[in-house]
């Protein structure tokens, strides 16, 4: 009989604890655990550095939020949150730039201005063309580079792939609106700066985020790709970085794009990884490039 007290005490024993550990589960208020969020991200390969940094330092902060960040391009960040299969299509352009894309659907979130450069290997012996000349090279009409004063070398173009947003803000701002030459493209801006610093007489553009000493990055009628020649407009070649949702952001969402927009991002990764901060344009444009 002493036996079976001793073990029903036991038990009575056991079952408290393991009560006392489901109410670890608790906080203070005896309210559960938050649940975990799940954010995906994708599209432009410009904005992903910037995004990247930042959800690094929100997921520490905010440990019940897990968020995934992906490339694939402009187009495809836009179709996959109008489709409802992300949560965030990054994007170097308005969505109303982009076929196919029901931009009514969308939110637009700013983050940052992102300025693109047109680069070449570093051995063709040119750092400033003119606009025209760049128009031409694009175009097929330039084919060496001896014909703007450089190296006897054939110019290699490379170009970003369909859907881009890279290749739309380059084209629409940088070739003014011409269709350039049939050549060889690439999805992914990290592919193109490594095709260029490794290839003789190679010339492609890409965010300055991406630019440095293993490329010659292009100035444009004597204008340098400088962070104040992007705020006032006196280099064209840039546009806003957005991250769109699909209708109004729920709360776990809504919070990590206010992060986006906060002093310590904007200062902080916005600026150190060659993006610029949104309140440093002096001058805004809209979809349809009117600027004011």
């Amino acid at each position: 009989m002493k036996k079976i007290i001793f073990a029903l005490a036991l038990s009575g024993v056991l079952l408290a604890g393991c009560g006392s550990g489901s109410g670890a589960s608790k906080d203070s208020s005896g309210a559960g655990k938050t649940d975990t969020a799940k954010i995906t991200a994708v599209g432009s390969t410009a904005l992903q550095p910037l995004v990247d940094a930042a959800q690094e330092s929100y997921t520490q902060e905010h440990p019940e939020v897990q968020i995934s960040v992906q490339g694939g391009g402009s187009g495809t960040g836009l179709s996959q949150v109008e489709n409802g299969s992300v949560q965030i299509g990054n994007s170097d352009v308005f969505a109303e730039e982009k076929d196919g894309v029901d931009a009514s659907k969308l939110v637009d979130h700013k983050v940052a201005v992102v300025g693109f450069v047109p680069v070449v290997n570093k051995d063709v012996g040119v750092k400033d063309i003119t606009k025209q000349q760049l128009i031409d090279i694009f175009t097929g009409k330039l084919k060496n580079w001896k014909e703007l004063g450089g190296k006897d070398e054939a110019i290699q173009v490379v170009n970003r792939a369909s859907g881009s947003g890279t290749r739309a803000t380059f084209e629409k701002w940088g070739l003014d609106g011409k269709e350039p030459i049939q050549s060889q493209e690439q999805d992914s801006s990290g592919t193109v700066k490594k095709i260029v610093a490794q290839t003789p007489g190679a010339i492609s553009y890409l965010a300055l985020s991406y630019v440095d000493d293993s490329l010659q990055a292009l100035d444009l009628d004597g204008v340098k790709a400088t962070d104040k020649n992007i705020t006032t407009n006196k280099w064209p070649i840039w546009s806003y970085e957005h991250m769109y949702t699909k209708g109004k952001p729920d709360k776990a969402l809504a919070n990590f794009l206010k992060y986006m927009t906060t002093d310590e991002i904007q200062n902080g990764p916005v600026k150190e990884l060659g993006y610029l901060p949104i309140t440093s344009m002096e001058i805004e444009r809209s979809a349809d490039g009117t600027v004011k």
